[in-house]
């Protein structure tokens, strides 16, 4: 008797397997949005299914260790051991390719400095003398802007408690300012985006009121007005629906469940001197230093900027520039702008760089340097071109146990990194990935200073551009102040 309900059950399946394959085939056949299904129906679909999962068998069959692309597996291992404290040690030779074209090098000294004569890097104020209460950067490096709402509750959480251990500053992002970027206690920069989130009135205006709340946090130090970012120059901030949760909703001031998109620009600030006006008012209303983020696209933007300060004064200018390379970027973006909108952080920070010393602007307004800036090498190399901090999204990102799955828009991020799915940042523990956070920053500040005693310098602040070498396309290196000249200080 169960053999016969055996056989009729294999029947039945046999019989619904054929009928469900007739079906598709059928369904194939007569389609007509598909012409790989249309004339190979069935076997057509393999195609979509490698094209999806492609991505991820290049990333662990196919690409070298220094292939793969926004970020290869070396420099993402070498971002995971530094955050396990498992430290940069490797074996029998480097991988990296030396003769490659854009390589860096740095200028070693035949006498390195002592251990007991080198010194902690110095800390550098932001807004002294031009704000009631100026901010002191302590670290080099710092975690660049990721909104609540592109990453998810326990991130930030985790990321709040690292920067307050590694004593680095956390940019809220556009996102507005949640319970949890204050749960740590770390410094924090707050993003003044283009919708205004977080600080915004029922009409969405800039709200004094907001400002003066947000400022009254004692860990809230300093102020950001973005004006754009390398993902995405001359576009406003994504928010895809899925991810507007009613908190999330609740600390922006939008609507949950639809998809939150900032405008491409303040629609109050039209020009250098607008954006001077509120620098002006936010410093005025918080007390605080106020700076500007932005991706620079030519030399436009600082000779505006420089003319505007020296004919307002130094009391005009901004605390602080953030500028974000056409190479950053960690959230959702659209491809045309995030291929090809706004110079790279390696040619756009020594324009900014040059365009403030020879405005006799650089000790007056900080630099902070971001885009694919992971690495210690890459960090050396922004000091050396004119930085005085970096910030780094992406290789936090890493720290927290991103895997690079580049699923940050869709909110089905495996790691609980950039979802609000409670089942996926389950895997998401706060206490660990804080402590290797922590360890990420450290890790970061002292192999930078490591690679400056190997230059002959008692300190990190001490890069210059003499001490870094760029190999051309000839295979030969050249100094990077014989690429970026210094220029002269006008009078």
């Amino acid at each position: 008797m169960l053999n016969m309900v055996l056989v009729s059950l294999g029947v039945l399946l046999a019989f619904s397997f054929v009928g469900a394959l007739a079906y598709f085939y059928v369904q194939d056949v007569t389609q007509e949005k598909h012409a790989v299904l249309r004339n190979f129906p069935l076997v057509g679909h393999l195609r979509y299914i490698f094209e999806r999962l492609g991505e991820y068998f290049r990333q662990y069959f196919f690409l070298g260790d220094r292939e793969e692309m926004p970020f290869d597996r070396a420099t993402r291992s070498w971002v995971y051991r530094m955050a396990k404290n498992e430290g940069g040690i490797i074996g029998f030779g480097s991988t990296y390719r030396i003769h490659e074209t854009g390589a860096l090098i740095f200028v070693n000294a035949p006498f390195p400095v002592l251990e007991e004569d080198q010194r902690p890097t110095p800390e550098r104020l932001i807004g002294e003398g031009y704000c009631r209460t100026p901010f002191t950067g302590r670290s080099l490096v710092n975690i660049s802007a990721m909104s609540f709402g592109a990453i998810s509750q326990p991130a930030v959480r985790a990321l709040s408690r690292g920067a307050a251990a590694a004593g680095c500053w956390l940019d809220t992002g556009e996102g507005g300012l949640s319970p949890y970027h204050l749960e740590g206690g770390c410094d924090i920069i707050f993003q003044l985006g283009t919708a205004k989130y977080g600080v915004r009135d029922e009409n969405g205006h800039l709200s004094d009121q907001r400002l003066r709340e947000l400022a009254a946090h004692e860990t809230v130090r300093a102020f950001e007005i973005k004006l754009s970012q390398g993902a995405k120059p001359g576009k406003g901030g994504v928010l895809p629906g899925t991810k507007v949760t009613p908190e999330i909703a609740v600390i922006r001031g939008i609507a949950e469940g639809r998809d939150s998109l900032s405008p491409n620009r303040h629609p109050d600030i039209a020009s250098i001197d607008e954006l001077l006006d509120m620098v002006e008012h936010v410093r005025s209303v918080t007390g605080k230093p106020v700076g500007v983020k932005t991706a620079i696209g030519g030399t436009r933007f600082m000779d505006e900027l420089r003319a505007a300060v020296s004919r307002r004064g130094l009391h005009a200018a901004p605390d602080f520039l953030t500028i974000d390379g056409g190479e950053g970027g960690s959230g959702a973006a659209p491809q045309a702008l995030a291929d090809h909108m706004a110079l790279s952080i390696d040619e756009a920070l020594p324009l900014v760089a040059d365009a403030l010393i020879a405005g006799g602007l650089k000790e007056r307004i900080r630099v902070i340097a971001s885009g694919q800036l992971v690495t210690p090498a890459r960090v050396a190399w922004a000091l050396a071109a004119g930085a005085d901090f970096v910030n780094t999204a992406r290789g936090f990102m890493f720290a927290l146990g991103c895997i690079q799955s580049l699923r940050c828009h869709a909110n089905t991020c495996p790691t609980g990194v950039a979802t609000h799915n409670p089942r996926l940042q389950r895997g998401l523990v706060v206490e660990d990935k804080a402590a290797r956070v922590a360890s990420y920053c450290r890790n970061m500040n002292k192999e930078v200073e490591m690679i400056a005693h190997s230059c002959g310098l008692r300190d990190a602040r001490g890069l210059h551009r003499e001490h870094v070498r760029i190999v051309q396309a000839s295979g030969q290196s050249v100094a990077l102040d014989v690429l970026f000249p210094y220029p002269a200080i006008s009078l």
